[in-house]
């Protein structure tokens, strides 16, 4: 019995320590679980700690990219802006280009003509070829005196059967036209009736040339008036033609009759100027005897504007609707005589040109100057 009693006591103790073994066991998984759930919590609050960084992230996320998406269009608009003033640059660019090159045309053109302008200025008074003038007591009005004259030389068609007839006196003439028909007796029972009509003339009113300095020609002027033509001309080709007097090889010479001066053309372009710059130049024409020759610029001359106007010639009358009836120089020769009788309402003629049927006449007018038709 004592036996059994300490058995059972032994079991009571182990059981007990058991018991207490469970109960610290209890407690440290206690102690645990509570660890367990404050690590819980601490990593529940990282993780949304975590979570607002994430979302905060995201945001900013969103946020950069919208601002890197609307840099991207200010940049792309930016670049579409710089792009477009570049353009626009280079269009200004190729504008200025353009007016400079247009500009330096235009100066080119401008000193172009300077150089031509200079060129007639330096033809100055004292390059104008010799000619002797005289005082004739007349005074004139200076305020045409920038004007230059123009003689009439008109080549006037005449039609087939008609004449021209030119009086001493303008009243003659404006008698004879105003009388219109006119009966011419011709001899025997012959008679013709013609009609007096009034001549107009197209004149120049108004005459714009352009002239410049020719480089191959001078024109020669104070000649010797007893030189032959051929002599004149052979002379001066001679001297000219030496290198020694300043010339060069010799093309051609003209006279031109109306001025009695020579114009010599050289083959090349460089001798003329020389040759104008010295002026006066001593030419044998004949043995041991020279004679002072003036060398003038020549001048090559372009009419830039024409104007005309229509005007009536106040001595001359042409009379029409003359018939083939007779001889052309005794019909001439009776027309005329009818026309300087005063009983016919004649006068004294100065010119008498008759064109009959079937001829082709080509009338000179020249000298006379026109009167201006008021009518036009």
């Amino acid at each position: 019995m004592c036996d059994e009693d300490f058995s059972l006591m032994t079991d009571t103790q182990g059981s007990q320590n058991t018991l207490d073994g469970i109960l610290r066991a209890i407690s440290k998984c206690k102690v645990q679980h509570n660890q367990l759930l404050k690590e819980q919590q601490y990593l529940s609050r990282a993780r949304d700690d975590q979570e607002d960084l994430a979302k905060q992230f995201r945001q900013r996320v969103v946020k950069l990219r919208i601002s890197l998406e609307e840099d991207d269009k200010n940049q792309a608009r930016d670049v579409d802006s710089e792009r477009k003033k570049i353009a626009a640059l280079h269009d200004e660019e190729s504008r200025l280009k353009r007016e400079i090159q247009r500009a330096e045309e235009e100066l080119q053109l401008e000193e172009e003509s300077t150089h031509h302008l200079k060129q007639q200025t330096d033809v100055s008074t004292a390059a104008v070829p010799e000619k002797k003038v005289v005082f004739t007591g007349e005074t004139g009005d200076g305020a045409n005196t920038l004007n230059f004259d123009v003689k009439p030389h008109i080549v006037y068609p005449m039609e087939e059967g008609t004449a021209l007839i030119t009086f001493e006196d303008e009243e003659v003439a404006q008698k004879i036209l105003s009388l219109r028909e006119h009966k011419v007796d011709l001899g025997g029972d012959c008679a013709i009736t013609l009609e007096a009509k009034l001549v107009r003339l197209l004149m120049p009113c108004q005459v714009e040339m352009d002239t410049e300095v020719c480089s191959r020609r001078i024109l020669v002027s104070n000649l010797p008036k007893k030189a032959g033509e051929d002599r004149l001309l052979d002379k001066l080709e001679i001297h000219f033609a030496k290198s020694k007097n300043g010339g060069g090889e010799v093309e051609e010479s003209d006279m031109l009759h109306d001025s009695g001066n020579v114009v010599i053309t050289f083959i090349e372009n460089n001798i003329a100027k020389g040759l104008t710059d010295k002026q006066y130049h001593d030419v044998e024409f004949e043995k041991g005897r020279k004679h002072s020759v003036k060398v003038t610029p020549f001048l090559n001359g372009e009419i830039t504007s024409f104007q005309t106007r229509l005007s009536a010639c106040g001595r001359t009358v042409l009379l029409t609707g003359i018939p083939a009836v007779m001889e052309q120089e005794n019909l001439q020769d009776l027309l005329e005589i009818h026309f300087q009788k005063t009983s016919n309402g004649g006068g004294e003629v100065d010119a008498f040109l008759y064109n009959p049927l079937g001829q082709h006449t080509l009338a000179l007018f020249e000298e006379d100057c026109p009167t201006e038709d008021q009518s036009q």
